[in-house]
């Protein structure tokens, strides 16, 4: 991993490690790394991952294995906050993919992409012939597969040498496909993009902006597909605000607690020594 002065922004939230940087501070470090040619595994996180990574120690393990964890959500980014970590602001997957195919365009970098049924697949590789045709695709592989035909897919794609690997494949499955693989594919950078794919192919319609800065694209993913999302977001969007509200509470005590603390060491520490008879 490339190390810089903004690796000193890194906090915590609920356990998590999160990187309070810009997209455009993302964008030059991912630059950096496929120029050096150096792995960059990157990490992003939303209320739901967030949660879902209290309960399955597999997810929390893959996730963690990042070299960059970034705000996905604008819950993640108000909590942080609140909390006393200064994220600047949201950096979302697919946003942040859409801004690396703009950059490829110019800079000739070279894609691979795997992940979503076949035919979304071939959709989205269209599209970035059409509107980043600087871009050097150099293959692809839909995302139904077994667990045995990794070994067989992670060839193909250190074969191809990629500057970018876009994952798109849901949780936990992108997260442990990166984990056990990034490290062999010899990739600079891969990125797991989730339902970017389903997005990009306008198989799924994503949130209007107005909704994204409110915090409301869980609310319009569930408008979509009521009947298989609106219970998973209530579960978890109902214990990342229990967990928010629980530290908020624990704050003050913590602070209360460091001053009594501080003074009473204050109180105990005894009178410095007079020097040649002065005070």
């Amino acid at each position: 991993m490339i190390r810089t002065a903004t690796e000193t922004r890194r906090g915590e939230l609920f356990g998590v490690p999160l990187d309070a940087l810009t997209m455009a501070e993302v964008l030059d470090r991912i630059d950096t790394s496929i120029a050096r040619r150096e792995p960059l595994l990157m990490g992003v996180v939303n209320a739901a991952k967030v949660v879902n990574m209290r309960r399955d120690p597999e997810l929390r393990r893959s996730v963690l294995a990042a070299d960059l964890i970034v705000a996905d959500g604008m819950a993640v980014v108000w909590a942080a906050r609140l909390l006393g970590l200064p994220v600047p602001e949201r950096v979302p997957g697919i946003d942040l993919m859409e801004r690396l195919l703009e950059r490829g365009n110019e800079k000739g970098y070279r894609v691979f992409c795997l992940g979503a049924k076949q035919d979304v697949l071939q959709a989205v590789m269209n599209k970035i012939r059409t509107e980043n045709p600087g871009v050097a695709l150099v293959g692809g592989r839909d995302g139904y597969y077994s667990e045995s035909d990794e070994p067989e897919i992670a060839a193909q794609i250190e074969a191809a040498r990629p500057d970018l690997l876009f994952v798109a494949m849901s949780s936990p499955k992108k997260e442990q496909f990166l984990e056990r693989w990034a490290g062999r594919m010899g990739v600079p950078v891969c990125h797991g993009v989730g339902g970017a794919f389903d997005v990009l192919a306008g198989v799924v319609r994503r949130a209007p902006v107005a909704w994204q800065r409110l915090g409301l694209e869980w609310l319009y993913r569930v408008l979509q597909e009521p009947r298989r999302m609106w219970w998973r977001y209530l579960i978890t969007n109902t214990i990342f605000c229990a967990m928010l509200t629980r530290d908020l509470l624990r704050k003050p005590g913590r602070r209360q607690r460091g001053a009594a603390s501080a003074t009473q060491a204050q109180r105990r520490r005894p009178d410095p020594p007079r020097l040649n008879g002065h005070g």
